[in-house]
């Protein structure tokens, strides 16, 4: 592996290590200091975690692998969301934080992540296509891998199962079961597809999977060794320092945990993402920001009420405030547009845009009555898109359920815009 690989490393362990030393010695000078501090130390973890997760794919095979990239991956989410619920459990005024991570990370992912991926990968292949090297069609939009019809519809059937949360006006325990059995159910499903192309890794990712195999695998398990004790050590006082910072600055707590955390949080998927769009595999990009939303809505929502019941709540379940249940209904239709979108495995620049511009406007619009409104003009949106793509809804909501056979069948065709 070059020096400028172990340097790329050094610099993260170099980033984190004041947050350990701030951690061990209990020095807190100011919560805003901390806010940074520990987010950065975060971040820099969320870094080495993808690189180490992406190189173990040359190692670990089977459904194995991927439950342990699915988990590793939003390992730095998961710690923030989690300490909200468990703390909530003690405390009832972290009740209104317990879900903020994961409906700002979901949002986010959706709306800025695809959006961003698909305008990269079609200025890329419109590049391509200007140098004889693509064809036209590939510059309007980017078509799907077959594969992942199963991905996507196991999206559409939690995109359903969403709108019980806001419903039900909580997360009961039974409830996160049902959601944290889909995502199990997903990976026994998913560990059954044999992709018959090896995924090419990328910058950093290729080169630790380029190492010797005793050498490579060392430098993985050290790799996760060391992000997770960052995270674990970070994510308790990142937290909390995003609420008393956001009370000092005079800024919302509730915005600065559902928008700063998953900015940290998402950092080096999204970046990952656009690496994969910019050397032309706009599909694989898009493919990797789809499993990370069905982890987020399975075992992440799943283990939320867990986590509030562990942390002393006797609810049978985790509540949700007014607030919260405006959140997850934004959050739900935002999934139906988006599952309306890529139903058809096309996704066109103008969809991409579209989405783009309602992630904008979410933030101009912070009233009760607008983010409703703003949920059902998600809804209208997606209407017209299911009606196009029509053929292809009931094969999509039977792919989870489909047992997969050796020829894949033939994908129903979907009328063009």
């Amino acid at each position: 592996m070059r020096a400028s690989a172990w340097s790329k490393i050094g610099l993260c362990l170099a980033i984190a290590l004041p947050a350990i030393i701030f951690r061990i010695t209990g020095f807190a000078p100011n919560p805003v200091i901390d806010l940074f501090i520990f987010g950065a130390a975060v971040v820099a973890a969320s870094f080495l975690l993808a690189w180490g997760a992406e190189a173990a794919q040359k190692d670990i095979s089977g459904a194995l692998a991927i439950a342990i990239l699915a988990l590793i991956a939003v390992l730095p989410e998961y710690a923030v969301d989690l300490y909200y619920a468990f703390r909530s459990g003690s405390d009832s005024a972290y009740e209104q934080y317990a879900a903020a991570n994961m409906t700002g990370s979901n949002r986010l992912l959706l709306g800025f992540g695809w959006a961003l991926v698909v305008i990269v990968a079609l200025s890329v292949a419109k590049r391509a296509a200007k140098r004889g090297e693509g064809p036209l069609e590939a510059t309007k939009v980017l078509v799907l891998d077959k594969s992942m019809r199963l991905d996507v519809g196991f999206l559409a059937v939690l995109a359903i199962l969403a709108f019980g949360i806001p419903l039900l006006g909580s997360i009961p325990i039974w409830y996160g079961a049902v959601l944290i059995f889909a995502f199990g159910f997903y990976l026994w499903r998913a560990s059954q597809v044999h992709d018959e192309d090896e995924e090419e890794l990328v910058g950093m990712a290729a080169e630790i999977g380029n190492l010797p195999r005793t050498r490579r695998r060392w430098t993985v398990a050290a790799l996760f060794v060391v992000a997770a004790a960052i995270i674990l050590t970070s994510a308790e006082p990142f937290a909390e320092s995003l609420v008393i910072s956001g009370s000092a600055l005079g800024i919302d707590p509730f915005f600065l945990v559902q928008w700063l955390a998953p900015l940290a949080s998402e950092a080096p998927e999204f970046i990952i993402a656009i690496m994969f769009a910019l050397r032309g595999m706009g599909a694989a990009a898009i493919g990797t920001l789809i499993a990370s939303k069905i982890n987020q809505w399975s075992l992440l929502v799943g283990s939320l009420p867990i986590a509030h019941v562990l942390g002393g709540g006797t609810s049978g379940g985790l509540p949700l405030d007014a607030r919260q249940i405006e959140e997850f209904t934004l959050t739900a239709t935002q999934t139906v547009l988006g599952v309306a979108i890529i139903i058809g495995l096309r996704f066109h620049r103008w969809s991409a845009l579209a989405l783009g511009a309602l992630f904008l406007v979410q933030f101009f619009v912070t009233d009760t009555s607008g983010r409703y409104v703003l949920s059902i003009i998600q809804v209208l949106a997606a209407l017209p898109l299911l009606w196009i793509h029509r053929r292809d809804i009931l094969p999509t909501l039977a792919a989870p359920f489909r047992r997969p056979s050796r020829k894949p069948a033939p994908e129903p065709e979907s009328i063009k815009l």
